[in-house]
């Protein structure tokens, strides 16, 4: 009886991983909503790193996070270059296309605690009463990524990341003096570690 079990274990486990090797070899998740605001205070936030603490999911994650921002203050060639905990590891951003007020798109290259680059995108799109905007991530997919997508972890982790980052998004597009007063601070030193 117990040589039966430790069979149909194997054979379950065995199961188990052909079906992950047979996801996706890439990844797609995006998340829309749309903002209370004009497509330029939207667009001013995303496409300047230094105003994502207002903002980003992420940006929360470790308050001891290192920050440090290159090349110029926004838009394309911009960098942002981040270090923190275990829970967000060691990873660069750089602003690869930016067209005011209808799409930015980022290269996410993460360092540690595992090496992958994905792609980010924000198509904004100007609508009665505000912004619609789409926040979507995209790269290869890794075996744990298959695993996680193969049960819907990733796109439930990562989908209500991005949901609340737009929430928030919407929150500091319509803080115009909050907004004005970091706008002042990374105009003044953008190249600083923080």
């Amino acid at each position: 009886m117990a040589k039966l079990i430790g069979i149909a274990v194997v054979v379950l486990i065995v199961g188990v991983l052909a079906f992950i090797a047979t996801r996706p070899d890439s990844f797609h998740i995006s998340r829309t909503r749309q903002l209370d605001a004009s497509p330029d205070a939207v667009y001013a936030l995303i496409n300047n790193f230094s105003l994502w603490r207002q903002w980003s999911p992420y940006e929360n994650v470790d308050p001891n996070m290192e920050r440090t921002y290159e090349g110029p203050v926004e838009g394309v060639g911009a960098s942002y270059l981040y270090k923190g905990n275990r829970n967000i590891g060691v990873g660069r951003m750089e602003i690869l296309e930016s067209k005011p007020g209808e799409r930015i798109d980022i290269r996410l290259e993460f360092i540690e605690p595992f090496a992958a680059v994905n792609q980010a995108s924000f198509v904004l799109e100007a609508v009665e009463k505000g912004t619609r905007v789409t926040w979507s991530m995209s790269g290869p997919n890794t075996f744990m990524g298959k695993a996680m997508m193969a049960f819907g972890l990733m796109e439930s982790f990562i989908g209500k990341q991005l949901e609340k980052g737009l929430v928030d998004l919407e929150t500091a597009a319509r803080t115009p003096a909050r907004k004005s007063a970091l706008m002042e601070t990374s105009a003044a030193s953008p190249s600083l570690a923080h």
